[in-house]
């Protein structure tokens, strides 16, 4: 059978298609120690102020400001409040209480002295420098008001956030839940790391760094070891393993050759194939096979990572709830020429010096099984369809991997 050439598919167009197949994935409750670096599904409101009550910034002595406007003075002592405590005795006028970081101020305080400016007395202080009013003293509501959206619903959950949200008293939080992602990597050549390599045949790579890119991309991976190009055989590894899967990410036996188990298997079951107007990673497919998403990859290395972070990191990002999916992205020179295919969007790889006036330099060539110059990348320089040669000092968009 001849495959008949068909109109390529833009990159925009396969990138709204995986989106659209993965979709956003439903809300769940966990843990605030489980939430780091998913998304809120709802926006948070704060119950309680931060602080809740009027405390000290400083171990010192709480004090009324008018008391030792004229220093050095001499106060008697009548209290010590430890942090954590319920409760203290009013502030007489003339008098001091020893007050810990974090404790209540008294009644009648307007101001705590810290330590360092006093004897440090227990039955009296001997205080050598004043303070105004206010001093030391963090008031209720300072950082957060009850009633305040304190995060907004999207907000990734990082190690501030979950300080935050642990400070307002939440135990558990609304996220997205992680989507789940079965990798699978097929090739009758295939041979697992640290085995023996047996002519023709060449160590898998891809399955471990897909499952990598899922979960740097906030999703659950299992890894399924590769299968050789055998229908039955890919039909028997998927099948089992598909329940409660929110995707299945396949790499090679997707493009026009003999032996292209993905397509063979999934043709005509739910899943079609094109290919996309890029380079590398022009065989792609996408589709629903017993009712899972299914994006298909292309086997060689550098382009199975390329089309991760174009069509699936994007999707992954989103069915988290995330409201900005892409990489950052900037603006570069180039620092050599480089030349592109008409028609094509090129995803070369390249590293970016910020300190050298926003300088990119190609980082080998455009071929699709150069791992090694992917390793060294640190961003895709991308190549508009429409433009074949680009001189050094062009203008180009840079789209960082990390």
């Amino acid at each position: 059978m001849v495959d008949v050439p068909n109109p390529l598919t833009t990159v925009a167009a396969h990138r709204s298609r995986i989106s659209e197949l993965v979709g956003v994935m439903p809300p769940v409750t966990l843990p605030v120690a489980g939430c780091l670096g998913l998304a809120l599904a709802e926006d948070l409101v704060a119950a309680v102020a931060l602080p809740p009550f009027d405390n000290s910034a400083m171990d010192g002595y709480a004090v009324r400001a008018a008391d030792v406007a004229t220093v050095p003075v001499t106060l008697p002592v009548t209290d010590d409040i430890p942090a954590g405590r319920a409760s203290s005795t009013p502030l007489g006028p003339g008098t001091a209480q020893r007050i810990m970081t974090g404790a209540p101020v008294p009644v009648g305080a307007d101001a705590v002295v810290q330590v360092e400016w006093t004897d440090g007395g227990t039955s009296s202080v001997r205080v050598d420098r004043g303070v105004p009013a206010g001093a030391n003293v963090r008031r209720t509501a300072d950082d957060v008001a009850v009633g305040t959206t304190v995060l907004a619903a999207g907000t990734a959950l990082g190690p501030a956030q979950l300080g935050l949200a642990a400070a307002l008293g939440f135990g558990s939080l609304p996220v997205r839940r992680r989507p789940r992602v079965l990798v699978l990597s097929t090739g009758s050549e295939l041979v697992g790391p640290g085995e023996a390599l047996g002519p023709g045949q060449i160590y898998e790579s891809n399955g471990v760094m897909l499952a990598a890119a899922v979960r740097e991309a906030g999703g659950e991976a299992e890894l399924v070891r590769f299968v050789p190009d055998d229908v039955a055989a890919f039909r028997a590894a998927v099948e089992p393993r598909l329940a409660g899967v929110d995707l299945l990410l396949t790499s090679g036996g997707v493009s026009a050759g003999a032996y292209e188990v993905v397509k063979d298997a999934l043709t005509g079951r739910g899943v079609e194939f094109t290919r996309v107007a890029m380079q590398p990673g022009g065989p792609q497919g996408a589709g629903r096979y017993r009712g899972v998403a299914v994006a298909t990859l292309p086997g060689n290395p550098v382009s199975a990572q390329v089309s991760f972070e174009v069509f699936i990191r994007p999707a992954l990002r989103a069915a988290l709830g995330f409201p900005v999916v892409e990489r950052p992205t900037a603006v570069a020179a180039l620092d050599s020429p480089l030349t592109s295919p008409a028609g094509r969007t090129q995803f070369r790889r390249g590293r970016y010096d910020p300190a050298s006036g926003r300088v990119v330099t190609p980082v080998g060539g455009p071929g699709s099984h150069l791992l090694s110059a992917l390793a060294l990348s640190d961003c895709l320089i991308e190549v508009p369809p429409d433009v074949t040669e680009l001189a050094a000092g062009a203008e180009v968009l840079v789209r960082f991997l990390q």
